[in-house]
């Protein structure tokens, strides 16, 4: 298996699929609902740093980030939710 590969329990979310306006909102409940061995993939037409930055101002070291693929025209991020704000 490769860094690239879907991991159980993995949801992949193809962000270009959801209204620009919600789409950060979306993610961060998506993130926040992540068991404890679940991740989120994201799947984007661009580098997401602002939601990375939104992310680690809301959670901190909580936010396991790890880029799958870096562009040019497409980026995969798995996200983690290794703190205790899982609901």
């Amino acid at each position: 298996m490769t860094e690239t590969d879907t991991i159980a329990n993995e949801r992949i979310l193809r962000v270009r699929e959801i209204d620009p306006r919600v789409r950060h909102q979306v993610i961060l409940q998506l993130f926040e609902n992540l068991d404890a061995d679940g991740s989120l993939q994201l799947v984007v037409d661009h580098d997401p740093k602002p939601l990375r930055h939104q992310l680690e101002m809301r959670y901190g070291a909580a936010c396991g980030w790890t880029y799958l693929e870096a562009g040019p025209d497409l980026w995969r991020v798995r996200l983690r939710n290794g703190g205790e704000n899982r609901a």
